[in-house]
């Protein structure tokens, strides 16, 4: 398969390219399972649905400026980054247990042996796109699949891209529809709204640590040179660091420095959402998600979800991430959380 550098070269140099102009435009590039996200010109992000990845998902994300704030590693790996955990890749959404299967932690690193243990998200089709100006929309489905092929969800995910006072502004709604069984999400740790960043927006770290998952696959995060690496967490309630992980909040923000740029990334929660105030599940090693449905785990216990859909019932999630090449203030993260909040 080509690289996605590859790609976004050819789609550079095209003569087709000539013709953007200014604000977004959607690029449907089907034979190559994916559409680009163009601002101005310049690519922000990526609609991806590789063979090699076992989920949709936006990659690279890149701020106006064109600081890329995403780790390249499985998609696009380059000297010096972590290669860690391979299903952590862009930002994504899924979960740990789902009818018992892993739908978290596959990836093609898994045996095939094992892989009667996890499931797979498949895109379907794209429903519809529009860009006009500072705004754009892409509506996808796709099916949440066992190992046996039976779907055990639908989903409709619409991706709202803007742009407005220097910030790239990504909403992810998506509605997910059992079919015909019940659909547990059981309390577990690992999902369920994620971003993998670069090596220079992770937390500095002077240990090894090993992780393991539902299935008893061990991970290993080694220690490497921290030159350069610059990443630190904020919570809206004050908290900072590794202390932000377990802790609940309707925002987080992950500041550091990136080719010269101040960095800010944050996630937003609406109280809309299912277990809102999320759990934060950020990690210094560069995994930044928030998990709506892991209580039992977040809470040591004190609280109980094990969520479940009915047949042919549904459910709908609406997270907000900010891309900035400033340093944004917590008065100001506590504004675009007001403003998430009355959007519908």
């Amino acid at each position: 398969m080509k690289t996605v550098l590859t790609v976004w070269l050819a789609l550079l140099c095209s003569p087709a390219f000539a013709q953007f102009g200014k604000g977004f435009q959607l690029v449907n590039q089907s034979e190559k399972k994916q559409v680009s996200v163009l601002y101005n010109g310049n690519l922000l992000t990526a609609y991806c649905w590789y063979d090699s990845i076992k989920k949709p998902f936006l990659f690279p994300l890149n701020t106006l400026d064109g600081v890329t704030v995403t780790r390249g590693f499985p998609v696009a790996p380059h000297a010096g980054e972590r290669t860690d955990h391979p299903h952590h890749v862009g930002l994504w959404m899924n979960y740990e247990s789902v009818n018992g299967l892993d739908f978290w932690n596959h990836s093609t690193a898994i045996p095939y042996q094992k892989r009667n243990a996890y499931g797979t998200i498949m895109h379907q089709k794209i429903i519809s796109q529009n860009a006009s100006g500072n705004n754009a929309t892409l509506i996808t489905a796709a099916t949440w699949v066992r190992p046996d092929a039976v779907v055990l969800l639908d989903e409709k995910t619409s991706h709202v891209f803007t742009v407005k006072d220097s910030l790239f502004f990504i909403d992810r709604i998506t509605t997910l529809t059992a079919r015909d069984t019940t659909v547990l999400f059981k309390d577990v740790k690992d999902g369920f709204l994620a971003i993998r960043v670069a090596r220079e927006l992770e937390m500095p770290s002077q240990q090894a640590d090993v992780f393991v998952d539902a299935h008893g696959n061990k991970t290993t995060v080694a220690q490497i040179n921290n030159e350069g690496v610059t990443g630190m967490y904020y919570g809206s309630t004050g908290l900072q660091g590794d202390s932000v992980w377990s802790s609940q909040g309707p925002w987080v923000a992950l500041k550091g420095i990136k080719d010269g740029k101040n960095i800010t990334i944050a996630m937003i929660d609406h109280p809309s959402n299912i277990g809102y105030p999320a759990y934060w599940h950020a990690r210094g090693y560069g995994l930044f998600a928030l998990n709506p449905l892991g209580r039992n785990i977040f809470s040591n216990g004190q609280e109980t979800l094990n969520f479940s859909l009915k047949p042919h019932t549904a459910v709908t999630f609406r997270y907000r991430v900010v891309l900035s090449s400033q340093s944004l203030m917590a008065t100001k993260l506590n504004d675009l959380a007001a403003e998430f909040r009355q959007t519908k």
